[in-house]
């Protein structure tokens, strides 16, 4: 009985437990949409509107799950649209497996229509990626890229299949290539390190963990949390490091960095230790290395080796997932008390809250602050990336892992609405918020056809300020507040555009009518909803640490005097 090398590889994407493969189709791609529409699989195929926006929907859907996004397009151009999400995928540790069609094995390197070097494109976005050359290689090339996507620190892979070989016969395919099987087991952590970590935060005044998107790839934050009770350390979290610890809770600082709570933030200079885990200290969260570590003993726990010293030279390095690591140090029955160190962060929390707006007109903090109470801040969110990613940062507070999906190392516009789609495939019962600025929006509008297709139950919240308001506002604070490129002019009306797509839509205009929009929204079950905020224009994101600069530099709030309004805006 023959198998065509596409057939096989459907197979073996439903061994794999594939749920939703979000894709577009083309040409190169045929024989495989043609085998998956006749598999009689389970598999559901996702047609998106855009190559890009199918890797974003396939990260939502793998961050909001932990299970890998798959996601299948056509050759050339196609392919070529992957290049960003596999980048946002690869930057964040997202696990993907993302298959391409190509153009036959005659015409390789022969510049064919819609060929390109898809494989050479994506290797620096990708940690592995292959051209299929043999059919019969197809199931252990599949179950090498799941492996390699899902284990050490997570992260995008490629198949390259050519037309040819996806819709020829395997059996007419002699040459077999050999495939290893990577295999990842638990290192054995050494006793002394696990020792010398436990007594570092015992002996230290003022201890404090730094969470990373880590600890929730490697589902560690019920350890977390143990650990920081029983060594009574306050945590706060880098951007994706959101929900590994609830953020309600009295450890909790929350998120610090250059948007960071300002009690965060200065909880970082007052530290004598800092317990790094699962974090590989970004430029966001560092600022000035050398004022970050100054005075402070650094512990860095990170799976990727590679990330020991890249920014910050630690004092001790354990190369350990943040599950192991965690549970040794909490098998060590130790534990710690700082209470006067515990009471001065309840004194910075109380101090430092985070502050309104002192602008009038609707404001993004008044709209979040009122999804935050009212979805008890129980809700997946998905950002964009802007004024508007950081405020929701700060204002919807996480209570629980993989509820905050957001790009945060390529910081990818566009991001919010495709991957809202895939949160919500992947979680169906849970109420799903994406929070999206209107430069962001207009860059994957297209996607409200998807949401309305599988009437998915979306609450889209347009922070509408007719700006790119972070560039806006660097310009402003940086560049003598000289305008350039920035300006919104010609927003469509996006009630009526998201209507045209037969999204419910909304307008909000006024402070006073937050909470009853905000109510309206969350109740809206029978499809998207796109609720269009018309927030004021030039409102700056405060704290804010300048880039490459210390905390000691962090802006905890405007200028007391007035910004001028920039010449031309209206």
């Amino acid at each position: 009985m023959n198998t065509t090398g596409a057939e096989l590889l459907i197979k073996c994407l439903e061994k794999q437990g594939v749920e939703y493969i979000f894709g577009y189709p083309g040409g190169a791609a045929i024989p495989i949409f043609d085998a998956l529409a006749r598999s009689g699989t389970s598999i559901k195929f996702i047609l998106t509107r855009h190559e890009q926006a199918a890797a974003h929907a396939a990260d939502g859907y793998a961050r909001a799950c932990g299970n890998p996004g798959v996601v299948l397009v056509t050759s050339g151009p196609g392919a070529g649209n992957l290049v960003t999400g596999l980048m946002t995928a690869k930057m964040d540790s997202v696990p993907m497996v993302a298959i391409s069609g190509q153009t036959i094995t005659a015409m390789l390197g022969l510049e064919a229509f819609q060929e390109a070097d898809i494989v050479g494109i994506t290797k620096p976005v990708t940690k592995k990626n292959y051209l299929v050359l043999d059919g019969l290689a197809i199931p252990e090339i599949v179950e090498e890229a799941f492996s390699i996507a899902t284990s050490g620190r997570p992260g995008p892979v490629l198949i390259d299949l050519p037309k040819d070989i996806a819709a020829g016969a395997v059996e007419t395919i002699t040459a077999k290539k050999s495939v290893q099987q990577m295999l990842v087991e638990d290192a054995i952590l050494p006793n002394k390190s696990i020792t010398l970590i436990a007594e570092t935060l015992i002996d230290a005044a003022r201890p404090l963990i730094l969470a990373g998107h880590g600890v929730l790839i490697d589902d560690a934050s019920e350890e977390l949390n143990r650990f920081s009770e029983q060594f009574d350390v306050p945590v706060v979290t880098t951007l994706l490091g959101k929900g590994a610890i609830d953020e309600t809770s009295e450890l909790s600082l929350g998120m610090l960095g250059m948007h960071g709570t300002a009690y965060a933030n200065t909880a970082i200079m007052e530290a004598d230790v800092i317990f790094a885990i699962g974090s590989r200290f970004d430029d966001r969260i560092v600022g000035d290395a050398a004022a970050f570590a100054k005075n402070k003993k650094i512990v860095h726990c990170d799976i990727d080796v590679s990330q020991f010293g890249k920014m910050i030279a630690a004092d001790i390095t354990l190369q350990s997932g943040a599950k192991q690591a965690l549970g040794a140090l909490i098998k060590t029955d130790l534990s710690a008390y700082h209470d006067v160190w515990r009471k001065r962060t309840a004194e910075l929390k109380r101090d430092l809250v985070l502050q309104l707006s002192g602008q009038d007109g609707l404001t993004q903090q008044a709209i979040l602050e009122s999804i935050d109470r009212q979805t008890k801040s129980d809700a997946i969110v998905t950002t964009d990336v802007g004024q508007h990613q950081m405020w929701a940062a700060q204002f919807l507070r996480t209570k629980s892992p993989n509820r905050w999906i957001s790009s945060g190392g390529a910081g990818t516009m566009g991001f919010g609405l495709p991957s809202a789609i895939g949160a919500q495939f992947a979680q169906p019962g849970e109420t799903v918020v994406a929070i999206i600025g209107d430069g962001g929006f207009q860059m994957t509008s297209y996607e409200l056809a998807t949401a309305f297709i599988h009437k998915l139950p979306l609450k889209l919240f347009i922070m509408n300020n007719h700006y790119l308001g972070m560039v806006r506002q660097w310009q402003e604070l940086f560049y003598d507040n000289t305008l350039s490129g920035v300006d919104m002019e010609g927003n469509p009306d996006f009630v009526k555009l998201a209507e045209s797509y037969g999204v419910r839509a909304i307008n909000l205009e006024k402070t006073s009518d937050i909470e009853r929009v905000v109510q309206e929204a969350l109740n809206y079950n029978d499809g998207p909803i796109v609720v269009n905020c018309e927030v004021i224009k030039t409102d700056n994101v405060y704290p804010m640490v300048p880039a490459g600069a210390g905390y000691d530099k962090m802006l905890i709030r405007a200028p007391e005097a007035p910004l001028e309004k920039p010449s031309g805006s209206t």
